[in-house]
């Protein structure tokens, strides 16, 4: 689908002497952005600017699309990156790309088969002894009875291969700058790469963000005028520096090398012999963690401790990496093709401030958080955060919204951003109680690294520091050897026996969250609080795998069931795909009794009145069809604009008791698949004054 037609112009009072066009949406009203003072020029105001297309960014681009937003997308780099980077999918992004066309069967079509993919090994190299595993898969995680659809194991380059197909399929071009010149202001459903933002004025009521490329050898500099700027430009976010916001948090973590690299031979010998998607790797040699992308294809990243200043990148030559690589594995693979080669640091921080500029500038995805790669909530969080925006962005201008909606997308994101770090950190300290349990305290390594920085070691010369760091870590490893690392060995069979407790304990490294993944909850933001809903306490995290347990309390996402909306076909959805992705519509659930119809029509009535979107799903029970024949028509006459669905007789509990609410309950569930409001038992009050309420509090205007 392309975008909608603009059908009326809107403007702003502006300050400069700067000529300026503005496109607009259609249904734009008073509660957007302002529609005065409008010159004609043949400069242009694009509704959305979101720099930097990353996989947050993308699915930003296609969601706003799919509302009916026009936005363009600016890419510093010329061409995008085919360093594997994030792999793992969770729960919640995959349910996200469900109502984006086709995407989740590509990524189920692509990725390998999870029995490829579902195990952490530990060993003392590939062809070595095995320390230990973890399976990460349950057999609920397949079942679909807590989400409709299961995690993914798939790169992040490839994702991004698949949604820029998904924005071209919309009407997106991808531009270079070349292709761009001289038709600068024709740049609305693009994806300008090779623009890098090297300014940004927010003097007058609309953003202008000065991009910087080469064309033909020369710098050439553009303005682009915006009235929504989103920065998802990564975890160096060149937006967020501009702004001068700040990131609060743990800094320089550590310090790695990352290596792509290709070996089909390698990818076969482990698919026969021990297949798995990580591999924490300890020898005296040399220590490593091997992600396996696609044991198929042989395509793997090697992720190394570096230590800088005694070593330097230049030290992770291609020739020292497959020096790296063979004794890792513990035996030479003849085809290694080692792609590429990154030095990167690992964070785990919090912007200051996800939105400013009066809610017109906003973060998302690594520009306003940076974790740990543990539990993949990096790329996770933020198609999450982009997932929350879309419809709010939409909702602003559209007019159904004031431009203080906006500010709820800070309120709901940041206390979840902050939460997925603290997680994250468990379990990167769950990560390293491994090589702890080894004799190999990754605390003590970093204590003598920073000794030989800045004690007695700085006086040394940079060569004899390097030396000096290479032999203690040497003898560090030494402790890795056959002779110390057995049963035989009081000592060995002591730290093997640690090893094993941490693994059955759920200790180590985990991949899956679904408490958090699925149950997270905003408790403040676009919703109505429970009148009983007290504030919990910060939970205390150990890193460790939690069960989700289903939850309609306000902020919390739908709980999936299968439900058909044709009893008599065995077709069934889920109750997530009552929301629509190409609208901005609100979705009021109720069981069909008297009390609940009376409440969906005065809802009806509010949402006509102040042209809101609604749509009304009458839940039935598989013990309560008898007056299915003739379904809801009578009772909510005349609104069309709702569905009569029951329950799929697979179901394991009823829809109403798995909510915990009695069936005179009625939950209004946001465009975001977050529930917005509830009533856990019927309304006593005036059911028109409470929804007219409700829609106030929830789009933050007095109505």
């Amino acid at each position: 689908m392309g975008f909608l037609r603009f059908i009326r112009r809107y403007g702003y009072p502006f300050r400069d002497r700067t000529r300026i066009r503005l496109y607009a949406l259609q249904h734009v009203q008073s509660r957007g952005f302002s529609k005065e003072g409008v010159p004609n020029g043949n400069d242009v105001v694009h509704p959305v600017l979101i720099i930097g297309a990353g996989p947050v960014g993308l699915v930003l681009s296609i969601l706003l699309t799919k509302l009916g937003i026009n936005c363009t997308v600016l890419e510093r780099n010329k061409a995008f990156s085919k360093h594997p980077q994030a792999h793992f999918i969770n729960n919640r992004s995959m349910e996200i790309f469900r109502k984006i066309d086709g995407l989740v069967e590509e990524i189920q079509r692509s990725q390998p088969p999870v029995d490829l993919w579902r195990k952490f090994i530990y060993c003392t190299s590939l062809s070595g002894s095995i320390l230990g595993s973890v399976d990460h898969i349950q057999p609920q995680d397949l079942e679909h009875v807590l989400s409709p659809v299961s995690v993914a194991h798939f790169s992040q380059y490839k994702l991004n291969m698949l949604l820029l197909k998904q924005l071209e399929n919309l009407g997106f071009q991808i531009c270079t700058p070349e292709s761009l010149e001289g038709n600068e202001q024709s740049c609305e459903q693009k994806i300008m790469m090779g623009h890098e933002c090297v300014s940004i004025d927010d003097s007058d009521d609309f953003i202008t963000v000065t991009a910087s490329s080469v064309i033909k050898g020369k710098r050439v500099e553009q303005n682009i005028h915006c009235n929504i700027l989103i920065g998802t430009d990564g975890a160096g976010s060149t937006v967020r520096k501009l702004l001068g916001i700040e990131m609060k948090g743990e800094k320089d973590l550590q310090k790695l090398v990352s290596v792509h690299f290709f070996s089909r031979d390698l990818g076969q010998f482990l698919l026969e012999e021990n297949p798995g998607m990580l591999f924490f790797i300890f020898n005296t040699e040399a220590i490593g963690v091997l992600v396996a992308h696609d044991l198929r294809q042989g395509e793997f990243v090697l992720q190394i401790p570096f230590y800088p200043p005694q070593q330097t990148f230049e030290d992770f030559s291609s020739k020292a990496c497959e020096k790296l690589i063979g004794e890792l594995v513990g035996r030479e693979f003849g085809d290694v093709d080692i792609i590429d080669i990154k030095p990167w640091i690992m964070h785990a921080e919090v912007a200051e401030r996800f939105i400013c500029r009066g809610s017109q500038i906003l973060l998302a995805g690594d520009a306003a958080h940076r974790f740990p790669p543990a539990g993949g909530f990096g790329m996770n969080t933020g198609i999450q955060d982009a997932h929350n925006l879309a419809w709010k962005i939409a909702s602003v201008i559209k007019g159904i919204a004031p431009t203080s909606m906006l500010n709820t997308y800070e309120i709901e994101r940041k206390p979840i951003a902050l939460f997925n770090t603290r997680l994250s950190l468990e379990n990167y300290k769950a990560a390293m109680s491994v090589p702890a349990a080894l004799g190999l305290d990754p605390t003590i390594a970093n204590t003598v690294h920073q000794f030989i920085v800045n004690g007695i070691g700085s006086i040394l010369p940079t060569g004899l520091q390097k030396v000096a760091l290479d032999g203690i870590f040497g003898i560090g490893r030494a402790q890795l050897s056959e002779f110390v690392l057995n049963e035989s060995n009081p000592l060995g069979s002591s730290r093997l026996a640690k090893l094993k407790h941490i693994f059955e304990e759920g200790k180590s490294l985990q991949l899956q969250f679904p408490a958090e993944d699925l149950g997270f909850r905003y408790l403040q933001g676009a919703l109505v609080p429970e009148s009983n809903d007290i504030e919990r306490p910060p939970e205390v995290l150990t890193g460790r795998r939690r069960d989700y347990t289903p939850s309609a309390q306000p902020g919390s996402r739908l709980p999936h069931m299968f439900v058909k909306v044709n009893p008599l076909c065995e077709e069934t959805i889920s109750t997530l795909d009552l929301v629509s992705v190409d609208k901005v519509e609100f979705v009021l659930i109720i069981a069909p009794v008297e009390e609940s119809y009376h409440l969906a029509r005065e809802a009806f009535k509010v949402a006509e009145e102040q042209e809101i979107s609604l749509k009304v799903c009458i839940l039935w029970s598989t013990d309560s069809v008898e007056g299915l024949e003739k379904g809801s028509e009578a009772a909510l006459s005349p609104w069309k604009n709702y569905a009569d669905v029951v329950e799929a007789q697979s179901s394991t509990s009823n829809w109403w008791d798995m909510c915990n609410m009695t069936s005179r309950g009625a939950i209004l569930v946001r465009p975001d698949e977050h529930i917005a409001w509830r009533t856990s038992s019927g309304i006593a009050e005036d059911p028109r004054v409470e929804m007219q309420r409700v829609f106030a509090a929830i789009l933050g205007e007095h109505r």
